[in-house]
């Protein structure tokens, strides 16, 4: 018999009927948002473990969540909707505490809905947000979806106003790339960028010039379809997982352009050519709120190669996540286990087995930036949260014997138990499995 014990999760959250198809931690970690195959939404409070407000978002499955401020979430539904909740810490106490288990409960009061956007979600590809500019509003954002008439093009759309802003089609139609699988948009140097993989195995990356979309980076390197990207907190570099056995790190280029052969001979040009370069990336910095693209007189070099590829002989891994410090990063397995490399050598760290069918989804929780930010955790994921406690906060194996523990220990019992409880909830280095068997695993890793 071996002298260690399998990895088990701190709490496990029940309450959902069907599959979990989406996980995501709002509000400075103290809600994890969870959406389920009948589009039933869950709020979970992280003090106690319990939910604090649940509704139908949609007459169909849940593709993504995401929190805008702190009054507000915006949901993704396969019925063509993405719709945008007024839901604070004060909206809450008018929500239905009923899980999705009781199908006796009456019919849940949904929250506030501001804004409803009609889109394509035949893909299952889960919509991309980011502010709308460098320097951002609070009330302004973002959202990329896959086209509604070409299932190979991306909008991008403005909310409040709800105006399409941009239909993108990187490369030409006779291409087969397929359908759009996942997307990343963010600003990287005063310029908004948008990351798309498709069906194909095609993943691609570009960026918004002055009048069009410049394509700066694109690999072939999955042979099945990129079931998920994440960008690297650093905004340097994206990994994919497909259906296929591979994960990928991908570079996000900047955007150089081809030299003149009149710009070799003469010092001159070269000079005037730094100069133009230093110009262009200063306009670039200096565009807070993106509205004058500096202007581009050539297509950028395509770049074509990944930084690095690897074969983890586990196919379908899905709802790839890396953590806020870009440390490590996580998978959803098919086969049932989640899986945790590190992004530096994307090596496997662990593999964590405690639900008996697929996972569909993962999410860590933001770390706190504070003086330890980025130090590994201890393992305490040996000690199993019994049912009675898992509506406590999270205890760990760490001895009090020890200088540093000792210390967290009598800091905390300083404040009350609910101040203990939040502050627990915060720091937690949480991620949170959804699995096809309706729970959601918690584990507190690293």
């Amino acid at each position: 018999m071996s002298q260690y014990q399998p990895a088990q999760p701190k709490s496990v959250l029940r309450g959902h009927r069907t599959q979990v198809h989406v996980t995501t931690f709002v509000r400075r970690n103290q809600r994890l948002a969870s959406g389920d195959a009948d589009g039933f939404v869950v709020l979970w409070d992280l003090t106690i473990m319990r939910p604090r407000a649940v509704w139908r978002a949609h007459t169909n499955a849940i593709l993504g969540i995401s929190d805008w401020g702190d009054d507000r979430i915006i949901t993704h539904g396969r019925d063509n909707r993405l719709a945008v909740w007024k839901l604070g810490l004060q909206d809450e106490i008018t929500m239905s505490t009923a899980l999705p288990l009781d199908e006796s409960a009456p019919e849940r009061p949904q929250p506030w809905l501001l804004h409803i956007l009609h889109v394509n979600t035949m893909n299952f590809c889960s919509f991309a947000s980011c502010p709308t500019a460098s320097i951002p509003p609070q009330d302004e954002l973002l959202v990329a979806v896959p086209n509604t008439l070409e299932t190979e093009a991306v909008d991008v759309f403005q909310l409040p106003s709800q105006n399409r802003l941009h239909t993108v089609n990187l490369g030409g139609k006779a291409e087969k790339k397929g359908m759009v699988m996942s997307l990343c948009l963010f600003w990287r140097l005063g310029y908004l960028t948008l990351v798309v993989a498709y069906e194909s195995g095609l993943a691609v990356v570009a960026q918004l010039g002055s009048e069009t979309w410049d394509i700066l980076y694109r690999a072939q390197v999955h042979s099945q379809p990129v079931l998920s990207l994440d960008l690297d907190p650093l905004k340097g570099y994206f990994l994919t997982s497909g259906a296929d056995a591979i994960i990928a790190k991908h570079p996000v280029p900047t955007a150089t352009f081809p030299i003149r052969e009149s710009q070799h001979p003469k010092e001159t040009n070269n000079k005037s050519a730094e100069a133009s370069s230093v110009s262009l990336l200063s306009a670039a910095l200096s565009s807070g709120l993106g509205s004058e693209i500096p202007p581009r007189q050539e297509k950028p070099v395509i770049e074509t190669k990944p930084l690095k590829t690897i074969n983890t002989k586990h196919s379908g891994q899905q709802s790839l996540r890396i953590r806020s410090d870009g440390k490590i990063f996580a998978t959803a397995g098919w086969d049932s286990k989640v899986r945790v490399y590190l992004a530096k050598t994307m090596s496997e760290l662990a593999v964590l087995k405690w639900h008996d069918v697929g996972c569909y989804a993962v999410a860590f929780a933001t770390l706190d930036e504070g003086p330890n930010f980025g130090t590994p955790k201890q393992d305490t994921s040996n000690v199993e949260a019994s049912e009675g406690s898992q509506n406590e906060a999270v205890t760990t194996s760490t001895s009090n014997n020890q200088n540093p523990a000792a210390v967290v220990a009598t800091k905390l019992t300083k404040l009350s138990v609910k101040d203990r409880r939040i502050k627990m909830a915060k720091e937690a280095h949480w991620l949170a499995a959804g699995s096809k068997d309706g729970k959601i695993s918690l584990w507190d890793v690293y």
